[in-house]
């Protein structure tokens, strides 16, 4: 799933309660994603680093992306990263710390996180970072469809619109 996907779930089903929840789960949403193509994506553009194969325009890119065209080849720290913020172990170790520091109100909103990695399992194939839920402890994936297809990206929009629009008629007592 696209990264702006994983925040609006995140947000609006973990973060009614008040703007600050709200922000906290829309991140711990988007967390995944920017914890592991942020630190690359940003480097590559403030010119620190290179992009593999010419950058995203090269013609050794992979994964045909839909209408969202190819993406290049990342480096292994990429995978890596990706593997690690995409694992349920990960994330069930992060969650008993913060049960065990006592931050229990705290940990609802980190369940974006978790929400991200099972989105994820469906919607990304083999082609384009699969996602090993299971790491480290096994490299197991499902060969799910790449959410940039149609068949995906459509439904996920109209969901999140339907979400949001039943929140506002829910904030503002409107009868749904």
């Amino acid at each position: 799933m696209d990264i702006f996907s994983h925040g609006l779930y995140g947000g609006v089903a973990l973060g009614r309660k008040s703007k600050k929840d709200y922000l906290i789960a829309f991140l711990f949403g988007i967390g995944p994603d920017l914890l592991s193509f942020g630190p690359f994506v940003l480097s590559a553009m403030l010119g620190f680093g290179a992009w593999p194969n010419g950058g995203p325009k090269s013609s050794d890119a992979i994964s045909d992306l839909g209408p969202f065209g190819k993406l290049p080849i990342f480096p292994d720290i990429v995978h890596f990263l990706y593997s690690a913020t995409h694992s349920l172990v990960i994330y069930a170790l992060f969650f008993a710390l913060l049960w065990w520091l006592g931050k229990k109100n705290f940990t609802k909103l980190t369940l974006a996180w978790p929400l991200h990695i099972l989105v994820d399992i469906p919607t990304h194939s083999a082609d384009f970072f699969p996602t090993h839920f299971l790491w480290p402890v096994s490299n197991f994936f499902i060969d799910g469809i790449s959410w940039a297809r149609p068949i995906i990206f459509i439904p996920n929009v109209i969901i999140i619109l339907i979400l949001y629009l039943y929140w506002y008629m829910k904030k503002r007592k409107i009868k749904v």
